[in-house]
């Protein structure tokens, strides 16, 4: 079959009036819809990779609330940033995002780029953020293909190959490409990206009120919920760690991840993953070593936490570890401190570690927002 099933220029024609004409009828009323303000569209669409919307909405009304355009995002401290992604998951988008904005503020005279290219220049901006951008805010003629427009293409065309190959994900890149073009393209990609969030969903899609059901050849197949054809998804692997609470003095040891990875540059309590077989307490022993140059006394078990990642499911065992000996010399990590007991939950940190303070009795006094505008009134913007 060829790369892409064949479509003619009057057909596509059709399908952009439609598609247009249902998302004038049928959009959410989304706080990034209220606005052409390239930086505010910008950190939604960074918001909304691989994260539902409805979560999305508070992070970004509070992003905003905190960091209004580019310059004041990229005076922040990483760590503040951080603190306001906390609980968005996929930390990586948040250093980026940080990242970007100071080469904006450096390189661009602190505006965004206005073309697909330029956008690509910056950090954590790939393809998709790129053409969204671009078409959204700056009217652009460029195509963007996520998993709702996948779904929508593969199924209007019945295109029946694993979209996990390069020349087919090529193809619809193509295919989205020609059937931006023409007027009002960011409203075009982001009725394609509505139709697959709304009607044309993964399972039991609503093809009786589909603007597209008379072209759509899956439909008159029969078997919508057959495409996209993909590979099966990577299994779920088993991992292991062990986390300790440790005072001296009255004071907590926390430690910060070195940036990259996963959950990069995040706080957590110090421990580590632990080997097949081997004991939690063993482990934790020797990973206090091998990380803090620290011995530990007794070991009381506080209990397991799991937590599900992309393609690792972690067991986390917890324990409050007494009687530390030794003066911390850190390998393998980016910081220390030592902390008022409840001061860690302040700080930036990934579920797993939540979840193990939470098990502690030591989840947050003061929700992120109140703690990093307390920060605020201290900081002024960086000009460009």
């Amino acid at each position: 079959m060829a790369a892409s099933p064949q479509i003619s220029a009057a057909q596509l024609s059709g399908i952009r009036s439609r598609l247009l004409q249902w998302y004038d009828a049928n959009r959410r009323d989304l706080p990034w819809r209220h606005t052409r303000d390239p930086f505010a569209i910008w950190i939604s669409e960074s918001m909304l990779q691989q994260t539902r919307v409805e979560t999305v909405i508070p992070y970004y009304e509070r992003f905003l609330e905190r960091f209004p355009d580019v310059g004041a995002l990229a005076e922040a401290d990483l760590e503040d940033v951080y603190g306001l992604w906390t609980g968005l998951g996929y930390y990586s988008r948040a250093r980026n995002l940080h990242a970007a904005a100071r080469t904006v503020m450096l390189e661009h005279g602190g505006r965004l780029p206005d073309t697909a290219e330029g956008l690509r220049g910056l950090k954590g901006i790939g393809p998709y953020t790129a053409g969204a951008l671009s078409s959204i805010a700056f009217d652009r003629e460029e195509p963007v293909v996520d998993g709702n427009v996948i779904r929508v293409l593969t199924r209007l065309l019945d295109w029946r190959e694993d979209v996990g190959e390069r020349r087919i994900l090529d193809g619809l890149w193509t295919l989205a490409g020609r059937l931006v073009r023409g007027a009002r393209p960011g409203d075009l990609n982001q009725a394609l990206m509505e139709l697959g969030a709304l009607v044309c969903t993964p399972r039991s899609p609503s093809c009786g009120v589909c603007p597209l059901r008379r072209s759509c050849r899956v439909r008159a197949a029969g078997d919508p919920e057959a495409l996209p054809i993909k590979q099966k998804k990577t299994r779920v692997k088993p991992a292991r760690g062990v986390a300790a609470w440790i005072e001296r003095k009255g004071k907590t040891l926390a430690v910060r991840r070195l940036e990259g990875g996963l959950l990069g540059g995040m706080w957590e309590l110090p421990g580590g993953t632990i080997e097949a077989g081997e004991n939690a307490r063993a482990g934790l022993r020797r990973c206090l070593r091998e990380t803090l140059d620290l011995d530990v006394g007794r070991l009381e078990t506080v209990g397991p936490i799991e937590h599900l990642f992309s393609h690792r499911k972690l067991r986390l065992e917890v324990f409050r570890a007494h009687d530390p000996r030794g003066r911390v010399r850190r390998s393998g990590l980016a910081e220390h401190r030592w902390l008022a007991p409840r001061a860690l939950a302040q700080l930036p940190q990934g579920g797993p570690t939540r979840k193990a303070l939470a098990l502690l009795g030591q989840g947050p006094e003061e929700s992120p927002r109140k703690r990093i505008h307390a920060r605020a009134s201290r900081k002024a913007p960086l000009s460009p």
